[in-house]
């Protein structure tokens, strides 16, 4: 993950990202022009209780309305593999899990990404996650 540029005004590298939609931006000056225009985070898709006696966590939306940056355009996934990790059962079931959905969280608002990462991966519940994402995007 490499330094990116502000998003507001293109020139200056960002050091921040809205709290809202994630956007980076360099200065409180882009933050308000940022604003002039309302954004938010997603909302999560509405979910039903198991029948089962344990309470799961309901499964995250498939659809998320906040900007992906990506800084090398060929690592990016394409809609197939999103699709089939999004209609993997058991990637759905594992994201239930309340501490993989602390983490993924976690990874997913940090300002220090690649730190949290590394800190997800120190737990085994994400690093078989992480295992069943790639077997899918490579098949």
């Amino acid at each position: 993950m490499g330094s990116k540029k502000c998003e507001v005004c293109d020139e200056a590298k960002s050091k921040y990202k809205c709290p809202s939609c994630f956007i980076p931006y360099c200065s409180l000056v882009c933050f308000r022009k940022h604003k002039e225009i309302p954004c938010g985070k997603p909302k999560p898709e509405p979910y039903a209780e198991p029948a089962s006696e344990e309470k799961l966590a309901p499964a995250p939306a498939l659809h998320v309305e906040k900007p992906i940056y990506v800084d090398e355009p060929s690592e990016a996934l394409n809609q197939s593999q999103l699709e089939s990790i999004a209609s993997s059962t058991e990637i759905v079931e594992a994201t239930r899990n309340k501490e993989l959905q602390k983490l993924i969280n976690n990874l997913d608002s940090s300002l220090d990404a690649e730190n949290e990462l590394d800190k997800a991966m120190e737990k085994e519940e994400f690093r078989i996650l992480s295992e069943k994402i790639l077997s899918i995007i490579s098949q």
